[in-house]
């Protein structure tokens, strides 16, 4: 392992090289050993680099929701991810897949939040924060060569965030325990929001706190995506869709 100084900015602008020029690149692990602290870091910058050419903020995005997931990379809390304007798609609307190297999509609950959040006031009701909720689908697209990543791998990677979409807005409500159906051409797949950390609402909480940690800012109309409710499907040229009960659904058209 090389243990000298993390070189932030070097390795911020290599993987997002990666992401704009649709190129692998090898696991950050093989060759550095680095915190999670120093991962966050190299996302913060990595989102300035894309800010810098002009994207704007839309929300975050939250990972490792499944408990089997964190068994898998060894961890016990989830991560958090942003995104931008440039990854949002329109319900029913179409994305090229030549933009990614190897995405894949999931079925997602999101939020919305309809006033600043502050952090770090110790009175703060995330949830009274939320005037909305949807089904959506988030397209992840590790920049990682073969999908290999450790946890802090991911976290520097702006946790595999490529693109969204939210399907029609409703009101606050209950989604814990909701049936979800995913289908991606001819592959189903099923599942449940209580994969969600059990009920997607204690994605808001644990988003409060690692906001509070990691001065993640949490805005009037960001979108919170509280996590996968089923395991993600390679995206494909056709008509992606993911219905959730009592919800709705949402679709969007892979190109090749």
């Amino acid at each position: 392992m090389n243990t000298k100084a993390v070189d932030f900015t070097g390795l911020a602008a290599r993987l997002d090289e990666a992401q704009r020029t649709v190129t692998d690149t090898p696991s950050l692990a093989d060759t550095l050993d680095i915190s999670i602290d120093d991962a966050y870091r190299i996302q913060s910058e990595l989102i300035g680099r894309r800010r810098a050419r002009g994207e704007s903020m839309t929300g975050v995005k939250l990972g490792f929701t499944s408990r089997a997931k964190m068994a898998q990379m060894g961890v016990s809390e989830v991560i958090v991810g942003r995104l931008t304007d440039n990854m949002r798609i329109d319900d029913g609307g179409e994305v090229a897949l030549s933009r990614f190297i190897h995405p894949k999509i999931e079925p997602e609950i999101a939020y919305r939040i309809a006033r600043d959040v502050d952090p770090d006031d110790p009175l703060v009701d995330i949830e009274s924060c939320v005037d909305s909720v949807a089904p959506a689908m988030e397209i992840i697209d590790s920049r990682y060569r073969d999908f290999r990543f450790t946890y802090t791998d991911v976290v520097a990677d702006n946790t595999s965030a490529a693109a969204y979409v939210i399907g029609p807005w409703q009101g606050p409500q209950d989604v814990a325990n909701r049936a979800v159906r995913l289908e991606v051409g001819a592959e189903t797949m099923l599942g449940s929001t209580a994969a969600i950390l059990g009920d997607p609402v204690r994605a808001l909480h644990a988003l409060l706190d690692i906001s509070r940690r990691r001065k993640i800012p949490l805005r009037a109309g960001h979108v919170v995506l509280a996590g996968a409710a089923t395991a993600a499907i390679p995206l494909t040229a056709g008509i992606a869709q993911c219905d959730i009960a009592g919800l709705g659904h949402v679709t969007v058209k892979g190109i090749a």
